[in-house]
């Protein structure tokens, strides 16, 4: 990460970084937070971490002349990618197991557990969408946090806050985040 704030010291003379310069030196960090972020998901996600972030790194690199204001605007625009990449597969995988595109499968074809992860990705997307519209500030910590794969400790470090700041923020989120499921389901 050294070279990172050697490149954010640039920027700041040059007013942004280029992606080509950017990506290959936080390519480790996007691996760690993409494989802390599977691991909460016990297994149930066919998605390996390595593919994830090959998969953010192409959407974030798909523009050759896209750029970074900072370390935080960059890991804002990668947490943001790895929700889309795993909520458009949860989207896709729902559709197959609702009937589209129907074929006939075994018993010994049928993962049992799949499913329910999936449910679960696309109703906390829903709910945070709703929240992104109420607080978006706080939407963004979850973001962060949930699809990012990102600690406290590194989300104040980007914020320029303490850890105990974002533990407030995110306890309010989690909690409004909540109430607004428990609303849904009344």
């Amino acid at each position: 990460m050294a070279d990172f704030d050697q490149l954010l010291t640039e920027a700041t003379r040059n007013g942004r970084i280029p992606s080509r310069e950017l990506l290959p030196l936080v390519y480790d960090e996007l691996r760690s937070l993409a494989s802390k972020r599977m691991a909460m998901e016990s297994g149930a996600m066919t998605l390996q971490p390595t593919a994830l972030v090959h998969e953010v790194w192409l959407r974030l690199s798909a523009s050759s002349d896209q750029t970074w204001e900072d370390k935080d605007h960059f890991f804002k625009t990668a947490a943001t990618a790895m929700r889309r990449i795993l909520v458009d597969r949860a989207r896709t995988k729902a559709t197959l197991k609702r009937g589209n595109n129907q074929r006939v499968l075994s018993i010994d074809d049928v993962d049992v557990c799949a499913g329910d992860l999936d449910d679960r990705l696309l109703m906390i997307d829903d709910v945070l969408r709703r929240f992104e519209l109420v607080d978006p500030e706080n939407a963004e910590i979850v973001s962060l946090k949930f699809f990012g794969g990102l600690t406290n400790q590194q989300i104040a470090e980007l914020r320029g806050v303490t850890e105990r700041t974002i533990q407030r923020h995110w306890t309010f989120a989690k909690s409004c985040m909540f109430e607004m499921l428990q609303d849904e389901t009344r």
